[in-house]
């Protein structure tokens, strides 16, 4: 297929690095181009791992860099319009990790401009959609053997939050994938979201309110239930199931390595999600890199990332006001469908 996707990597922290490596060590067809940092040194430092890449502390700068036909957004959420707009207006398609936009005004223009294209640039990085599990589970819906769906119970846990994380972000960070997947796997939009409280853990940090149990309705009759539960201190775990009218199906139950040690036997249980869902990353940079080379944009759309982002902040409206909030999306442009 000619030479190798040019990619600019704009973000150099966590995610940013991965993808670095990723692109540069398990993606075929890609090289890294350039990578952006406001740190210089963590930007030279990623890029160092790449041959040929050059490091930049603007994400104009890594824009305009040579060989760059394409951009991996994994930046900071509050970084990513400025970053999407940019892309679009030199027309490079865009793999932005989510949020899109983490507010819905600013996920609307980024939308809007897209619509003005009257072409697709962006693909937003929900990767669930791309991990084998949530694929078969998708594939078992759609196939209609088990009925319409009713309810989608759902349980989301990290290990620990990192410093600076709120309870709003338990929404809109931890659960955002959780409303996308929601959306995805049922095929309808989400209407309104309530947010109930259980007592903070002990294990929680002062002031955050962690669990919460989130209950989302859509506009096909179905109730999704979201367990957020981010100091659960013993590990990463995803969990969905699906309950219809003729039975029901349920992915994440960590059935991986049997370890068998002095006195025990168990599974290992995933730390984060780098780990869990190290597959969906690569397959879905993989299909990125392969839809671009061909000249076309697949995957979760801007309309995905938009929806993503309203139906988040009700959420975190419904948090803090204690009651039930309706979502309110724009009318959908036609370039999505």
């Amino acid at each position: 297929m000619g030479e190798p996707l040019g990619v600019a990597v704009l973000g150099a922290g966590h995610m940013g690095a991965d993808h670095v490596r990723r692109l540069d060590r398990v993606v075929s067809g890609a090289r890294v181009a350039a990578v952006a940092d406001p740190d210089a040194d963590r930007a030279r430092e990623a890029a160092a791992g790449a041959e040929g890449a050059s490091a930049h502390t603007s994400a104009e700068a890594a824009l305009d860099a040579p060989g760059v036909a394409a951009v991996l957004i994994a930046s900071p959420g509050p970084a990513h319009e400025e970053a999407l707009l940019a892309a679009f207006a030199r027309g490079l398609p865009v793999l932005c990790e989510k949020p899109m936009v983490p507010d819905s005004a600013g996920a609307l223009r980024v939308l809007e401009a897209e619509a003005r294209l009257g072409r697709r640039l962006a693909q937003v990085g929900f990767m669930r959609r791309y991990d084998a599990e949530y694929r078969g589970l998708k594939a078992l819906l759609d196939d209609g053997r088990l009925g319409r769906p009713l309810m989608l119970h759902c349980t989301h846990r990290n290990v620990s939050s990192p410093p600076g994380f709120t309870s709003a972000m338990l929404i809109d960070s931890s659960v955002a994938h959780e409303i996308d997947a929601a959306r995805w796997l049922l095929g309808q939009e989400l209407t309104a979201v309530t947010v109930l409280r259980p007592r903070p853990s002990s294990g929680a940090p002062p002031g955050l309110r962690d669990p919460q149990f989130v209950v989302f309705e859509t506009d096909g009759g179905a109730l999704v239930d979201v367990e957020v539960f981010v100091n659960c201190g013993f590990g990463y775990q995803v969990r969905c199931e699906a309950v219809c009218e003729a039975g029901s199906a349920r992915i994440g139950d960590d059935r991986g390595m049997l370890v068998t040690a002095p006195g025990s036997t168990g599974t290992e249980v995933p730390r984060d999600y780098l780990v869990r869902f190290a597959d969906a990353y690569d397959r879905e940079v993989q299909a990125w890199v392969d839809a671009t080379r061909r000249g076309r944009v697949t995957g979760p759309t801007a309309w995905d990332g938009y929806a993503a982002s309203v139906v988040a902040e009700a959420g975190v409206r419904a948090l803090e006001d204690g009651t039930r909030v309706a979502v309110d999306l724009a009318p959908r442009p036609a370039l999505y469908g």
